[in-house]
């Protein structure tokens, strides 16, 4: 049995310390038996109850029924020297955790049991199925909220329209409020119209948005003027959106704050005007206001697309000097930046320093560097940084593979090609029809790989990828370096069926390969065929072509 120590016990009540016995409690919570807690352990504590220690054991809780074990003991502890009894935010406190856990049941046994359903706690079940998904048990339990309120559930209904907007469902949240207004029982608040402004603004319905916010009923706060001018910022309307701050700042108690600057400063960059950006920079800095994290993200961001990565370097160097730590977002902008500017080796070298620091960088921001190796034609590293992205549990893009698979072929590391394109699937990737077309026409310009072709096309076509106009023209001159002209025209005729005009390139090669086996008619033939099917074709110039290799070979 864990016991407090002789110092706590005996210490003033009015100036022990609440930490120090919650940590108490939470420690000999852990050493009960789970599956027969005795709670005698714990009468020892019995007449320091008080709602802030209650509330402070349940907020260490790791275990959400130790804290439901711990808060039913002291709803009747014995003994109870000082007639202690929950307050209201023990109820909240407990329930808040329970329902962080999806413990439903418990949490809802306990609430009936005690009498404590109000409106706050039926939101607080609404808002929990909601954050799971289940929206039709979030709406019962409004429905229940309603009736045992009769219709007096201003925070049920926020919630159940909180649920509504998360799930998309923005016609069904409009028809709610629509409602709540019709029935009268309770008025819309500014959380109310917040949430539905939210919703529109979510769904790019930036115009009912608006109406709705003209209209409003009670005043905007802060959050209703920032969900308004990240509307605005998100559909590029920047007039609007200055339009709206301006307003914001000639209202009482609605001073701009980091958040309406940085989306002010977000939206700006992204419309490329840099320099808007700037001027609302400066003045959120003169006005007080620090800029956070993402302030600096968007402006740094922005600079990197612009070309200007050593401007971006020293605005990082400024943000940690004001004491913000930057993160894999601010590192991954200076990449991209280092990239646009070709400058792929500085880009490796800022990737390695990253990785030093502890930091976790996104599958983006490995395919970035991965795609940056093999364009400085480095595939042995590329490789190498796909394995660990294994290890690190992080699922590289079929991009990155792709550029990898055009570096080998290029480089004529067709069996390396081979194995990369078979191991992908178990590096986390599928191909796509690009990984299969780059190894199959590469090795379609190698003499002797036509059986790999074949196989590979198996494989291809059996998940569901079809040739393209691309993949029949480098078939049909894979064919033809093999010798295999059967195969080479059958493919011809099958790409017109497919309806597909074969390049000039190709189309040159199968006719020259036929005229030298002295099959001259059969390649009239094919000529024929494709220029009565394809509509496409420049006739002329596959004209000529045949022409000349008919002279030549006559």
């Amino acid at each position: 049995m864990a016991m407090l120590s002789r110092s706590v016990i005996h210490s003033n009540p009015q100036n022990r310390e609440i930490s120090a016995l919650a940590s108490s409690i939470t420690s000999l919570l852990q050493t009960l038996n789970p599956t027969n807690l005795n709670s005698a352990p714990l009468n020892q504590f019995s007449p320091f109850l008080e709602p802030e220690l209650v509330i402070n054991v349940i907020k260490k809780q790791p275990n959400p029924y130790h804290a439901l074990f711990f808060f039913n003991w002291a709803s009747n502890p014995n003994p109870n020297p000082n007639n202690y009894s929950h307050t209201h935010p023990c109820y909240v406190a407990i329930t808040d955790l329970l329902l962080s856990h999806f413990l439903f049941s418990p949490a809802s046994s306990l609430l009936q049991n005690s009498q404590k359903l109000s409106d706050l706690m039926y939101s607080k079940f609404i808002k929990a199925y909601g954050d799971m998904g289940d929206v039709k048990s979030a709406v019962s339990w409004f429905h229940k909220a309603k009736n045992a309120e009769n219709g007096r559930c201003l925070f049920s209904y926020n919630a159940v329209l909180g649920v509504y907007v998360k799930a998309n469902q923005i016609s069904v949240a409009k028809n709610c409020f629509d409602q709540m207004v019709y029935e009268g029982v309770v008025r819309p608040d500014v959380s109310t119209y917040t949430t539905m402004l939210r919703g529109f603004c979510k769904m790019g319905m930036i115009e009912d948005a608006r109406k709705m916010f003209d209209e409003m009923a009670c005043k905007p706060n802060s959050v209703t003027y920032n969900t308004m001018i990240s509307g605005f910022c998100k559909k590029g309307d920047m007039d609007n959106a200055r339009m709206i701050f301006t307003r914001m700042k000639g209202t009482e108690n609605c001073v701009p704050n980091t958040v309406t600057y940085t989306t002010l400063i977000d939206g700006y960059c992204k419309k490329d005007e840099f320099d808007e950006a700037m001027k609302y920079m400066k003045e959120m800095m003169a006005s007080g206001c620090k800029p956070s994290v993402l302030t600096y993200n968007a402006v740094i961001y922005s600079m990197c697309l612009r070309g200007k990565v050593d401007e971006a370097k020293k605005m990082m160097t400024k943000m940690r000097l004001n004491g913000l730590k930057d993160n894999v977002a601010t590192n991954s902008s200076i990449l991209k930046g280092l990239c646009v500017l070709g400058r792929s080796e500085e880009a490796v070298k800022h990737f390695k320093e990253m990785i030093k620091k502890g930091m976790k960088p996104e599958a983006k921001t490995y395919d970035v560097i991965v795609i940056e190796y093999c364009k400085i034609k480095k595939p042995e590293e590329a490789i190498s940084l796909l394995k660990e992205m294994k290890s690190r549990g992080v699922k590289p893009s079929v991009s990155s593979f792709n550029a990898l698979l055009r570096v080998l072929v290029g480089t004529a590391e067709l069996d390396r090609a081979i194995s990369t394109l078979k191991q992908m699937p178990r590096m986390g990737c599928s191909p796509n029809f690009m990984s299969y077309s780059t190894v199959i026409c590469g090795l379609c310009m190698a003499k002797g790989r036509m059986q790999e072709v074949e196989d590979l096309l198996s494989d291809m076509l059996r998940v569901g990828h079809r040739r393209d106009a691309t993949m029949y023209s480098c078939l049909i001159m894979g064919y033809c370096k093999n010798e295999d002209d059967d195969k080479a025209v059958n493919l011809f005729n099958e790409a017109i069926d497919e309806k597909y005009v074969v390049s000039l390139e190709s189309f040159s090669v199968l006719v020259r390969h036929l005229c030298s086996k002295g099959k001259e008619a059969v390649a009239e033939k094919i000529f024929k065929e494709m220029n009565s099917r394809c509509c496409a074709v420049d006739v002329g110039s596959y004209r000529k072509v045949l022409d000349e290799q008919l002279v030549t070979s006559g």
